[in-house]
């Protein structure tokens, strides 16, 4: 839910500049939408209470965020599990603030995006936290798809600061290093389907041994996109993973799109937890090889821009490290399907 006052102003620090200014409960969406992102696949998306402003000075653009993010209650599993009922939390326990800065045509036909974010946690009465201090710095360089032209995209996020090694009170702090990239490059047909197809490549940092934390963070970001499905899936995560793949996508009509991408997985560090699964081999003897990854995607809108059907479909072909590893279910395969019905007020 948002709720939030805002004013905009022309020309506020002189010609061709604008200033977009908000305040209050909202979602947001940045950019890439990889790091700070109101995630528009599960039911319970990221929500903010803070200020936003927008600045514009010509071709440049900027957008700065001080924001208090929504701290989904109640997050322990037997509260979850009797369907107790809390309300939601927000405090300055945890902060998030940042912006990022963008220019069309930098780069040829290219936008280039520079951005940077802190996000600062610490303990509150019966809530204990890895008292995370991360510094996330990113840049980010776009070609946008059109029919005809070959699009890129090129992404790269170091991450710097200090996290406890554990949430308990008066755990060592340790210092962070830690990064992800994503590229790729596709093509649109100029078809009436405006048929894309695109070869990409994610891949984030995992914790190795050591003095310092190497295991990435992606905030508040969407995974939907790029990964796969969240929810009760939730497999492939920006953390710890290595994961090429290929993608095709297109809109036979105005109301209808489908998707369909391919990925192998692999294990950045091969003792630290796999993406999002917790499956890991303390020891690194069950490899780096997780499996391949089938998902599908088939939307519908049911009432043009109000009522939108989606079917997701996804199969993860197991590899050596998630059908060897100590803790890995002996559940053979993952198939997962999932019917959704979006509306929008």
């Amino acid at each position: 839910m948002s709720a939030w006052v805002g004013a905009d102003f022309t020309n506020p620090f002189g010609a061709g500049t604008s200033l977009a200014v908000r305040a209050g409960r909202m979602q947001i969406d940045l950019n890439s939408r990889r790091l700070v992102a109101a995630d528009d696949y599960r039911n319970t998306t990221n929500g903010f209470t803070g200020l936003r402003a927008d600045i514009g000075v010509k071709s440049v653009k900027a957008t700065l965020i001080y924001v208090l993010p929504q701290q989904r209650r109640p997050d322990d599993l037997s509260s979850v599990l009797d369907n107790k009922v809390r309300f939601d939390h927000e405090g300055f326990d945890q902060v998030l603030w940042g912006g990022i800065l963008s220019r069309p045509k930098t780069l040829g036909a290219a936008t280039m995006e520079l951005g940077f974010f802190h996000l600062g946690e610490h303990d509150t009465a019966g809530r204990p936290t890895r008292d995370r201090s991360l510094n996330t710095i990113d840049s980010r360089v776009i070609r946008n798809p059109g029919p005809g032209v070959i699009d890129y995209e090129l992404e790269g996020i170091y991450q710097s600061g200090r996290i406890s090694t554990s949430t308990l009170t008066g755990a060592p702090r340790m210092p962070v290093s830690a990064w992800f990239v994503h590229a790729d490059v596709g093509y649109t047909f100029a078809d009436a389907w405006k048929t894309h197809i695109m070869a990409e490549l994610d891949a984030a940092s995992g914790d190795k041994a050591g003095g310092t934390y190497t295991r990435f963070d992606s905030l508040f970001g969407m995974r939907r996109a790029d990964l796969g499905p969240v929810g009760l899936y939730n497999v492939v995560a920006r953390t710890n993973v290595i994961t090429p793949g290929v993608r095709v996508e297109a809109a036979p009509s105005k109301r209808i799109d489908f998707m369909m991408s391919y990925r192998l997985l692999w294990l950045a560090e091969a003792t630290d937890a796999f993406a999002g699964t917790g499956v890991r081999d303390a020891t690194g003897s069950s490899g780096r090889f997780a499996g391949q990854q089938f998902d599908a995607r088939v939307r519908t809108w049911i009432v043009p821009e109000r009522l939108r059907f989606e079917v997701d479909g996804v199969w993860l072909a197991k590899g050596r490290f998630l059908t060897s590893a100590p803790n890995a279910p002996s559940s053979g395969d993952s198939k997962y399907l999932s019917l959704n019905l979006t509306a929008a007020f």
